[in-house]
């Protein structure tokens, strides 16, 4: 069972920029569409970006959109995610998952957005 270890998240002002970082364990990272997720605080986990195997498809969930740069390195077998102008409303965990979320679910990195 492949494994997710995501990093990156902390606390920043709004307007801020942060880069999260997935890490995939195993050897099929490269031909799975992959997925960031996030969790708000009483709220449900919500997609937030989606990248196809190869890159070069991209999808973004509205609320992020233009603000957010999904890209992944399949010779790391790492997923990356570039937020910038955060907003206190991005406040979650994130989560990278498959395309779909089919994989388990890691830990998540804590993002926090102070206005």
């Amino acid at each position: 069972q492949v494994q997710f270890v995501e990093s990156g998240g902390g606390l920043v002002q709004a307007g801020g920029s942060l880069r999260l970082s997935c890490a995939a364990s195993g050897s099929t990272f490269s031909i799975y569409g992959m997925s960031w997720y996030r969790q708000a605080p009483g709220k449900q986990r919500e997609l937030v970006a989606s990248i196809s195997s190869g890159g070069g498809i991209t999808n973004y969930a509205d609320s992020v959109k233009g603000r957010c740069t999904i890209s992944r390195d399949n010779g790391k077998n790492t997923l990356y995610l570039q937020i910038n102008s955060l907003k206190p409303e991005d406040t979650a965990v994130y989560y990278c998952n498959y395309w779909g979320g089919s994989g388990s679910w890691g830990q998540g990195t804590q993002v926090t957005v102070s206005s």
